[in-house]
């Protein structure tokens, strides 16, 4: 099988966004844990004044966690599948928080320009064809100075941790979106994450990217060693 990319992985996503909430919520950990890896942005107070881009937004999970840590700050929240934005955008937000459907590689074609105080990408970049080049307009979209948080799978590199993410997917994930009509979409999933960098690797990356201050963070429960949390500054004499 191979990775499902660009229209075809809009439109699965589109064709999934009606269960995915349901999905998702049978995850120990996934409200919890994004909202973890927003505080780890580190922005002050409650976002008064700041701008923040929530990239890869699917159904506003992401966008609700950013909401929860930072209430005052503006949210735009951006997703190449309109049926997982039509989602996001039909709950209920407080005011600030702007949907725009959009690919991650074509933001300032669809009116998104920045300066961000911040961006925050789940679940993005393995879903990406080039996340070199979407690093590099996340970085353009950023003030010098600004944050960048992603939360990602991103395997240690160790065996164990890839059979545990292998168990997991083949064994209760892909059976389960199966019976949804969406098991081409969760066998991407598996493939896309095995076939990612590894932790070290995006972290690396992140910082050829035009970012200092990399770090990766583990994340708890079944998922260490196979979710982390980057957390990165642009560089401030960056141009």
């Amino acid at each position: 099988m191979t990775l499902l990319r660009d229209e075809d992985l809009a439109a699965a996503f589109d064709h999934a966004s009606r269960s995915y909430d349901t999905l998702v919520a049978a995850n120990p950990g996934y409200h919890s844990h994004l909202r973890r890896s927003a505080r780890r942005l580190g922005l002050p107070g409650h976002g008064e004044g700041l701008r923040l881009l929530d990239l890869g937004c699917g159904t506003g999970a992401s966008t609700a966690a950013l909401r929860s840590v930072y209430p005052a700050a503006a949210i735009t929240a951006v997703d190449a599948s309109a049926g997982m934005l039509a989602r996001a955008a039909a709950k209920p937000w407080a005011r600030d928080v702007e949907f725009v459907h959009a690919p991650a590689e074509r933001l300032t074609q669809a009116g998104v320009t920045g300066p961000f105080d911040a961006v925050f990408a789940a679940y993005l970049f393995r879903n990406v064809s080039d996340p070199h080049t979407v690093l590099a307009a996340v970085r353009d979209l950023l003030r010098p100075g600004g944050r960048l948080g992603v939360h990602e799978y991103t395997l240690s590199g160790r065996r164990t941790d890839r059979a545990v993410w292998t168990l997991v997917c083949r064994g209760i994930v892909q059976p389960a979106a199966t019976l949804l009509g969406d098991g081409p979409l969760y066998r991407h999933l598996w493939r896309s994450v095995v076939e990612f960098d590894t932790a070290d690797r995006f972290r690396d990356r992140i910082g050829a990217a035009g970012f200092d201050q990399v770090r990766a963070l583990p994340l708890p429960g079944w998922q260490t060693g196979i979710t982390h949390t980057f957390v990165a500054r642009r560089q401030e004499n960056r141009r």
